[in-house]
């Protein structure tokens, strides 16, 4: 492992843990105890139980902070060294050097104001992380349920992830879809432009036909026209005649 980076998680002063069997564990140091005085035969007075109560709550909260921000560990030139998160508590400066610290990260980073980017989501992880650890010293169960609104956000933010992970999958897939279709689909296009445009000669073919057909009509129409005028001119005169030759007939002669 490499020697964790710097963080917004304020932490103690990495350990040296030893590689033999009396190796410390990471918890070593929340349950160190004091020694305990010499015992004297002189009755003296009950101890306060101020003390022994503000160091349960002292191992307490450090073990609870362990359990909610475990410490970090790596390995450096055959040793091996763990770093704990700090139990100190802190102060209104502490919270104001907090928020500087974020957004002179964010500068430093070139973190996006907008939009998806890890960069910013890791910092505010991390800030969240450090809010947790300070209100935790000042009240472990107001730390837990802090804790408990972290891994739920977490949670969301994990579902989202794969929910957009599977619809750009989706979307790949049919994108997929969509180019293997593509040339079958461009050769019935070419398909249906070729057929198209023979129907539309044999539609041109058809209209000179029917362009053709009305002339020739017109035109025989024009000459029955001219021959039935003659042949009424004609019958006309026919019967005039007849009709004056009668007439010579039926009129008696003077």
């Amino acid at each position: 492992m490499i020697p964790p980076v710097d963080s917004l998680l304020k932490y103690d002063h990495p350990l040296l843990i030893s590689r033999n069997t009396e190796k410390k564990s990471t918890k070593s140091r929340a349950l160190k105890v004091t020694p305990q005085p010499p015992l004297s035969t002189s009755p003296i007075p009950s101890p306060p139980k101020a003390k022994p109560l503000l160091e349960d709550v002292s191992r307490q909260t450090e073990e609870i902070l362990n359990a909610i921000l475990p410490p970090r560990e790596w390995a450096e030139n055959g040793q091996l060294w763990v770093q704990q998160v700090s139990s100190n508590p802190c102060t209104r400066i502490d919270v104001v050097h907090l928020q500087e610290q974020l957004d002179l990260k964010l500068q430093q980073r070139q973190a996006r104001e907008t939009g998806i980017c890890p960069v910013r989501r890791e910092l505010y992880s991390q800030c969240f992380d450090e809010l947790i650890r300070q209100v935790t010293i000042n009240c472990a169960e107001r730390g837990l349920l802090l804790l408990r609104v972290r891994d739920e956000i977490r949670m969301t933010i994990s579902a989202y992830q794969t929910l957009y992970e599977s619809s750009v999958a989706f979307g790949m897939r049919k994108a997929l879809q969509a180019e293997e279709g593509k040339a079958d689909m461009e050769k019935k296009i070419a398909d249906l432009e070729v057929e198209k445009k023979e129907l539309e000669r044999q539609v041109n073919e058809q209209k000179a036909k029917c362009e053709g057909i009305e002339k020739r009509e017109n035109e025989r129409r024009q000459v029955d026209d001219k021959k039935h005028a003659e042949e009424i001119q004609f019958l006309k005169r026919t019967n005039q005649q007849l009709k004056v030759q009668l007439e010579g007939i039926i009129t008696p002669k003077k």
